[in-house]
């Protein structure tokens, strides 16, 4: 048994609107990721900035912990990215094209 959340469309084909809401869900999947990656950096360039113009220890220690939570926020985006751009594809490839199996049939 496939544990895909898509698994239970495995007998049919993809008609131009199931394309279509893939394609949406891949651009979703990407703008998801630059969220992450812009919150990374914004964290990174925060943690720094607070190191460099403070003079408390204690908000010099803020200023370091805001670094590597950035460098974390950027990791975890890029890997539920992939992730899920390798659920996506499976998708996409099971109907194989060339073979019959994806007409449109829903136009």
């Amino acid at each position: 048994m496939n544990d895909t959340p898509y698994s239970r469309f495995e007998g049919t084909d993809l008609i131009l609107r199931d394309e279509l809401a893939i394609d949406r869900t891949l651009l979703a999947n990407e703008r998801t990721l630059m969220a992450y990656l812009r919150s990374g950096v914004a964290l990174l360039i925060a943690g720094v900035t607070i190191m460099h113009f403070s003079s408390q220890g204690w908000f010099w220690m803020v200023g370091l912990a805001c670094v590597p939570v950035g460098a974390i926020t950027a990791v975890i985006g890029v890997v539920r990215y992939r992730i899920m751009n390798k659920r996506i594809a499976l998708v996409r490839n099971r109907a194989k094209p060339g073979t019959g199996q994806n007409k449109d049939a829903g136009i």
